[in-house]
């Protein structure tokens, strides 16, 4: 037995180096404006494409976008930007280039020929990537929202110039556009479109036509409701533009999300080696301004009100969102997918004052709320960081059909609340820690695989499970470890009288007591609780010196994950995931 341990622990730290070795690959970015990160600084919300690419990615995938405010193909090589990206590239990493709008400039320091000065640009990020190793990816301009009948000289140059000098908004409405002229886009980029598509067929490189992309929305949208893509700012409404803006090639958050969004889904066709790692989410929310919103209140605030027999998929970028979440009962439906680093966190606890100077509570200190039935969430971590202050809930559960994959719950005492009666949650793969209580509520609970770490000594569980309830607290092959010094741990005592929690093939450490269960000091809560176990491992499992109140199973007849989780409506989440059910009221 102990070999075999050994070879298993082997083993795990073999798999967990090789995960933390996986190779990263990197995605470049050259070009220019409408593909550049931007400014954030005063609610600015212009966005580059560019900037909201790593929202449509896994983490498999980082993208380093290099493409700068105002520069050409040729501006951006003679300023030496072009030497650092090619320093940076290693074999197998990826280049997306994209120029036009700003070497159609006439400026001599930015302007290049199509045909001849563009093209022979093209040719040296192409052909230097590849010496490197790296896989170039061309691109054409991005449309310009242009909308009239004929293009002359001069609308084409005044389209042009306004690239670089960002019109304020009229403060009273523009004329209106004569309806014969609002139904085509003109082009205004000429030839420079041709030459990332002629570099590429001369090359053999992928190429993705962005100007048909964007052409084919704008024109689709017609000349009112397109503003929504492109910097059309009110006055008055955007500290950063406090005279507003009418910009028709810049794009905004929305108009950056939906043109990358789009973009993706043609790199996946002309790129097959990135088509696995392409995601798409309704909504991505990210500090660093890639997503739809800064917040993830703000998401869920968004999620259409009793949106059926669909998910609304929403991706949090890593960082630590210091927020108090609700998630209303009308929000149904919902996926909270995280990437490594997604932290929702807040620092209440039971006896912070609220606004009335009133204690909050236990049911108040909760850094996130859960109402909305057929929640799921992955790869999410849940803190309370308030310390050691008493009780201070890091998620607050009161919602049926709730499913938690590969999440955190960190905090003390009362860290996981599941509080919702008639309830049923299932927790795969996820750690939760605390001292006292830190698993505690009414529901029906089921923890597969899970880590229960106890940072003090106290009780892991304090289940208040109604009478007549059938199941309270599964726990399906979990570990139970402990902080050093930890030593004194029970695995339940029961909040109400008729408190289930039952352990079934876990692994328990050596601070779990022989006594194992405890009755919170009431002799006639051993009438009425239900604890149990089956075949316990570990050092803390200790059957014949178990308080003798609490049952050892001889089999498992009634208790599979999928029996204790069906409910009426018949959800597996074991073998279903997060897959809705059809429910009819």
């Amino acid at each position: 037995m102990k070999h075999k341990l050994i070879l298993l622990l082997g083993l795990f730290f073999l798999f967990s180096a090789f995960k933390a070795d996986k190779p990263v690959i990197t995605v470049f970015m050259i070009g220019d404006s409408t593909m550049a990160d931007k400014n954030l600084t005063g609610g600015n919300p212009e966005r580059g494409w560019g900037q909201m690419l790593p929202g449509y990615f896994s983490e498999d995938i980082r993208v380093d976008n290099h493409a700068m405010n105002g520069r050409s193909s040729k501006s951006f090589i003679d300023e030496g930007r072009w030497d650092k990206v090619l320093s940076l590239v290693k074999k197998g990493d990826y280049v997306f280039i994209q120029f036009g709008h700003n070497d159609e400039k006439p400026k001599a320091d930015r302007h290049t020929d199509p045909g001849t000065t563009f093209d022979a640009n093209l040719r040296k990020f192409v052909n230097e990537t590849r010496a490197k190793g790296g896989i170039p990816v061309l691109f054409n301009s991005i449309v310009r929202r242009n909308f009239g009948v004929a293009a002359d000289a001069q609308t084409v140059k005044a389209a042009v110039n306004q690239d670089d000098f960002r019109k304020d908004a009229k403060h009273e409405p523009s004329a209106a556009v004569k309806p014969e002229e609002s139904k085509k886009l003109i082009d205004t980029h000429g030839a420079y479109l041709d030459s990332p598509r002629n570099v590429a067929k001369e090359l053999n490189v992928p190429f993705v036509d962005m100007n048909k992309i964007t052409h084919d929305l704008v024109e689709g949208l017609g000349p009112d409701k397109s503003k929504e893509l492109f910097m059309w700012v009110a006055p008055n409404t955007v500290p950063a533009m406090p005279k507003g803006r009418e910009d028709n090639t810049h794009l905004n958050v929305y108009g950056g999300r939906v043109i990358a969004g789009l973009t993706v889904g043609a790199i996946a066709e002309v790129v097959p080696g990135l088509a696995k790692y392409v995601r798409h989410y309704d909504f991505v929310v990210a500090q660093d301004g890639s997503g739809d919103f800064f917040t993830v209140q703000e998401a869920i605030d968004a999620v259409p009100d009793f949106r059926k027999s669909v998910r609304t998929t929403i991706l949090v970028r890593k960082g630590v969102y210091k927020e108090k979440i609700v998630i209303p009962e009308s929000k149904i439906n919902v996926s909270l997918i995280g990437q490594e680093g997604a932290v929702l966190s807040y620092d209440d606890y039971a006896n912070k004052p609220n606004c009335f100077g009133e204690n909050k509570g236990t049911s108040g200190s909760s850094s996130c709320y859960i109402y909305a039935p057929d929640f799921y969430a992955e790869n999410i971590t849940f803190e309370n960081t308030s310390g050691p202050v008493g009780q201070a809930v890091a998620c607050f559960v009161s919602a049926d059909r709730v499913y938690f994959k590969n999440c955190r719950f960190l905090g003390f005492q009362d860290t996981l609340y599941t509080y919702g009666k008639g309830c049923r949650q299932y927790y795969e793969d996820c750690y939760v820690e605390g001292t006292v209580d830190f698993i505690f509520g009414w529901s029906t609970a089921v923890f597969n695989r899970c880590h229960i770490n106890s940072k003090g000594n106290g009780y892991v569980t304090a289940p208040s499970t109604d009478k007549g309830q059938k199941y309270g607290y599964l726990f399906y092959d979990c570990r139970l470890t402990a902080d050093a010094g930890v030593n004194n741990v029970y695995l339940s005592r029961p909040w109400r009288p008729y408190a289930q929690a039952v352990f079934i093939r876990c692994n328990l450490g050596e601070h779990i007591l022989p006594a194992g269960w405890d009755n919170w000091g009431n002799k006639d809560n051993e009438k009425t609780a239900f604890y149990a176990e089956y075949q316990s491992q570990g050092e803390g499992a200790d059957p014949e010196a178990r308080a003798s109140f609490s049952h050892q199973l001889k089999d498992l007849k009634g208790y599979g994950m999928e029996t204790v989780l069906a409910g009426e409506d018949g959800w597996n989440p074991v073998k279903n995931g997060n897959e809705l059910l059809t429910i009819k009221r």
